[in-house]
Formats: structure tokens, C-alpha cells, sequence
């Protein structure tokens, strides 16, 4: 039986599948395409031989360190987005596009040299053939008790394959739409998956080469914004290569998914024209064309995505998609699950990370009948270590426990405070559970030393605390921020600085209360061990 299928050959399922191998475990990629990569597309000019993106083409090192290191990981060059020069604005249809006043348009972004799908290629190099599996559409997942049965549709045929772990790295939207699951899903679960819009699911996206890059010999960046209600292309920018002498102009479409349909033949036409309207009359005659209409592509958009307007990006999740399911043997993956950085190249790394994370203490789990290992014979080092791993898993306890309180106050009509008095009631209760299991541990206490009344082994009591209150913070915020039943709350629904300071202060006054405790437990513990009755 295989060990972990991972369904989804985008960004975030291969790079799981990188981890995995350097584990040495045993996993399988199932990609419902007849090509990996997902959203990420580069299409290759005839005229220049330039790697043209048509998916995600910019990451930005100051703000997204995991696909930064990444790529420097793989040796993969980079270059900074062209944005040096005049940047046009054009307002109305029948005038001409002007210069506008704006800073970098796209704060320091920089692009992979020789296209995104570099990255896809370099990392399905690593991955043996046999392990690829194209063309599978996922259909049906069932929870078997030991092991999940996938079902795929190859063609017409329908396939069976049996796995201890499922990864199901794609938009969750769209897995919701066309997935059936047995058992079905939770509600809770369902309604997350399907208020996450899939980034880009309903957008467009152009490329054009030109012989030369007019627009930099006339002084102009390259970026452009076309505002008026017949606008085709609202968003315009360089697209040349590294030397800038590859040339090409990029950009997406204003018209959404029903009118591209409606002007399916003529938009070509349209989208060269606008081209030529922005940045001058020597763009005419020029131009190789290269078009994706991602609302098309089945494997991407969901119904959903296409019907609903696009709205603001946001750029984490609601933190019910990143929860192991089935007793941890389904995960939900894909960029869209992410804490941050969700729906970039960022957000597919972060969630292959933490899936990574999550099936690695499966595997330890299961390797061990106790879940931990006797670290040197120690006895508290043993103990410490079942502690620490305790805590690890209080995460999504304590997260329950903060949805159950905010839905109570929510029925009982309460409309202040409600997130500081929900959250604030979590961390008290997993602080009072850890005080009850700090009890329960064997410790020896005889040679633990006590200094100004602290116990040596309070830091390392502490120490796992501090991924979980940061854990718990972010998924707060983020299921705040994407719950339709806080919409109505705005203090609640975006949680400002200060909202967010008053929370801070009432979980470090219940840390030190805990802090204390603990360590009297310690203390408690230590003087029981040092009694001569006890000692005998």
C-alpha cells in the first residue's frame, strides 16, 4: 500500500514531494492535468525564444522568505521586475495615456530568469517517473479506517488506489465542488473550503513579444493602468527578460469571464490594440500574442470563483483548511490553505511545509508505541519531551475551544469583546490542563537545582508554549477575518492594533499566572523528593 499520495502536481504537491524523498519515504504525485506545475504556465515565443509567464510570474524577498530561500536552495538565478522609467495612466478611451506620478509599482518584486516553470522542472527532475501519475481526475476519497481509497477518473476508466496518507494539494473551492467524500466532510470543514476563493481562478492573463522594447527607448517602465469602462487590459507591465532585450509587455484583463466569452474572437485584436493605444503607434503591426483564460481551465476555476467578482485579496486562510482530518490521514494542501501568502508561490511552500511537519510526527507516531522516544535513559527528558509534545498538540484543542466560546457569546447575543473573552478562555484552559498533566509527570526532582525560588526546569516547562500562543494568534485572526458570521462585527471581524494589544496583555497576565503555578508544582514536587521518609 502506498504511504502518502499526494494529489496535485502544482507548486506545493511537488515540493512536498521533495521533502518526502529526501525521508526516503514512499509517496506517489496524481495530477489531473496532462502536465504538472497547476496555475503556473510559461509559454515559450517564437520570435524571441523568451519564457513568457501566463501564471504566477513575481515573488518578493522582503516579505516571502520560504520561496526566496527555496529558490536559492535550487540554484535557480533571479532578476528584478523592470519598474524604472515613466508609468502611463490612461483615463478615457478616446484620449491618450498620460504619465502618473507613482512610486515602484511592484515593491521589488523579482521574477525567476527563464520563466516560473523553471522551478516546476527542476523540481520534477528529482522525482523518479514511475512516482508521476498525469491525467488522474480525483473523484471520490473514502476513509477506509486504516488507509484512504482515492478514486480517479483515466479517461473513461475509473481507478482505484489505496494510501495510509492523502494530501490533496488544490484549491480547496474547487475540491469541494467536485470531490465526494466518505464520510462526508464536516460542515464546519465544507463551509471553509468553500468560502476560500482560488487566487486568479477568474482572471486573465496576456503576454505579447515585441522585436524591441519601444516603451524603455521612450523612457517608460513599462507599467500602465487603463481605468476607463471600455478597458480591456487594466493592469500593464514589463515583461521582457533579464537583458532586456527580450521584449514583451504583460498584463491582466479587465473584462470578466462572461464578456471574454461573449468576445472570444475579436480579443485578440483588442488586447494588441490597447497595447498599441498606451504606449505609441510602434507597437503596430508587432506583437506574438500569448493568451490564458484561467476561468476556463476546469482544474483550476470553480463555478463559485467564476460567478462571485473578485474581491480584495487576502493572503491567509481560515485555519479549519490546515487541520489533519480523518485522525490524520487527509490533510488539505495547496496554496490556498496557507497562513500567509496564500494564493502565491509563498503560501504553496508554507503549506508543504506544515504538511511535511505533520505526516513526519505521524511517521514518528507510529514508529513508536508511545509516540516518544526514552531520550538517554533520563527520566525527566522523557517527561519533558511527552510535555512538549502535548503542548504541540494543543493547537487545534485550544482553537476549538475558542470557536466554541465566540459561537455561545455570538447565540446568547453578546457583542463586545467577543474574540478577547473567547481567546483569553482557551489559553486559560489549556494552561489549566498543563498544569494538571505537569502533575501527572514522573519528574525526578533531586538534582534539579532551585535558584531565587525558580526551578531549573521551568524554561524548558515554557519553552513549547511559544509556538502555540503564536499558532493560536494567527488562527484567530485569520478565521476572524474570513467568518461570514463576524462580517457583521467589525471590531471583530479585522482585529485592529489595539484590539490586538488589550488581547496580547491579557494572555501575558495568564502566562505568568501559569508561570507561577508551574513552578510551584515544581517546587511542590522537589520538596515531596527531598523529605527523608520520601528519600528512603
Amino acid at each position: 500500500m502506498l504511504d502518502t499520495a499526494i494529489i496535485g502536481g502544482g507548486l506545493c504537491g511537488l515540493a512536498l514531494a521533495r521533502h518526502l524523498k529526501r525521508q526516503d519515504r514512499d509517496f506517489a504525485i496524481y495530477e489531473a492535468r496532462p502536465r504538472l506545475g497547476g496555475r503556473i504556465l510559461t509559454a515559450v515565443s517564437a520570435t524571441t525564444g523568451e519564457a513568457l509567464d501566463l501564471g504566477p510570474t513575481w515573488f518578493w524577498p522582503d516579505t516571502q522568505p520560504l520561496v526566496t530561500a527555496f529558490l536559492a536552495d535550487l540554484g535557480l538565478p533571479t532578476f528584478a521586475q523592470h519598474d524604472e522609467g515613466t508609468v502611463l495612466h490612461l483615463a478615457e478611451a478616446d484620449k491618450s495615456a498620460q504619465p502618473l506620478a507613482s512610486p515602484s509599482v511592484h515593491g521589488g518584486a523579482r521574477r525567476i530568469a527563464g520563466g516560473v516553470t523553471r522551478l516546476v522542472a527542476t523540481l520534477a527532475d528529482g522525482v523518479p517517473d514511475e512516482k508521476i501519475h498525469l491525467s488522474h481526475v480525483l473523484v471520490a476519497v473514502a476513509d477506509a479506517g486504516d488507509h484512504v481509497t482515492l478514486t480517479f477518473r483515466v479517461n473513461d476508466v475509473l481507478v482505484e488506489v489505496k494510501a495510509k496518507h492523502v494530501v490533496i494539494a488544490l484549491p480547496p473551492r474547487l475540491v469541494a465542488e467536485t470531490v465526494r467524500f466518505e464520510p462526508a466532510l464536516d460542515a464546519a470543514t465544507r463551509d471553509a473550503m468553500g468560502a476560500a476563493p482560488t487566487w486568479m481562478a477568474a482572471q486573465a492573463k496576456v503576454v505579447i513579444a515585441y522585436k524591441q522594447p519601444y516603451w524603455r527607448e521612450a523612457g517608460q517602465s513599462g507599467n500602465a493602468f487603463v481605468t476607463h469602462e471600455q478597458a480591456v487590459t487594466g493592469e500593464i507591465f514589463d515583461a521582457c527578460d533579464a537583458t532586456g532585450t527580450k521584449a514583451a509587455l504583460g498584463g491582466f484583463l479587465s473584462f470578466p469571464p462572461e464578456l471574454r466569452e461573449s468576445f472570444a474572437v475579436g480579443l485578440p485584436l483588442l488586447m494588441k490594440s490597447q497595447m498599441m493605444q498606451v504606449f505609441g503607434t510602434a507597437l503596430d503591426g508587432d506583437g506574438e500574442l500569448h493568451f490564458q483564460d484561467w476561468a476556463r481551465e476546469p482544474f483550476t476555476c470553480s463555478a463559485r470563483d467564476k460567478a462571485e467578482p473578485a474581491g480584495e485579496h487576502v493572503a491567509f486562510s481560515n485555519p479549519l483548511l490546515r487541520r489533519p482530518l480523518w485522525d490524520g490521514r487527509l490533510h488539505l494542501g495547496g496554496s490556498e490553505t496557507a497562513t500567509q501568502g496564500a494564493g502565491y508561490l509563498e503560501g504553496a511552500l508554507e503549506a508543504a511545509r506544515r504538511i511535511d511537519r505533520a505526516l513526519a510526527r505521524l511517521h514518528a507516531a507510529e514508529a513508536d508505541d508511545d509516540g516518544l522516544p526514552t531520550i538517554g535513559g533520563s527520566i525527566n527528558a522523557t517527561s519533558l519531551a511527552r510535555f512538549s509534545a502535548w503542548v504541540a498538540g494543543q493547537s487545534d484543542a485550544a482553537f476549538d475551544a475558542y470557536r466554541a466560546r465566540l459561537n455561545r457569546a455570538l447565540s446568547s447575543q453578546q457583542r463586545d469583546q467577543l474574540a478577547q473573552r473567547a481567546i483569553l478562555g482557551a489559553v486559560e484552559d489549556t494552561y489549566d490542563r498543563a498544569l494538571d498533566m505537569l502533575d501527572a509527570l514522573p519528574l525526578d526532582m533531586r538534582d534539579v537545582v532551585v535558584e531565587k525560588g525558580r526551578s531549573a526546569l521551568m524554561p524548558e516547562v515554557q519553552q513549547p508554549f511559544r509556538d502555540f500562543i503564536q499558532t493560536l494568534i494567527d488562527d484567530v485572526v485569520a478565521f476572524n477575518r474570513t467568518s461570514c458570521a463576524l462580517s457583521n462585527f467589525p471590531d471583530e471581524h479585522h482585529l485592529s492594533k489595539d484590539y490586538m494589544q488589550t488581547i496580547l496583555r491579557d494572555i501575558a497576565a495568564a502566562w505568568r499566572d501559569f508561570s507561577l503555578a508551574a513552578n510551584r508544582r515544581l517546587l511542590a514536587k522537589a520538596e515531596l523528593a527531598a523529605r527523608p521518609e520520601m528519600a528512603s
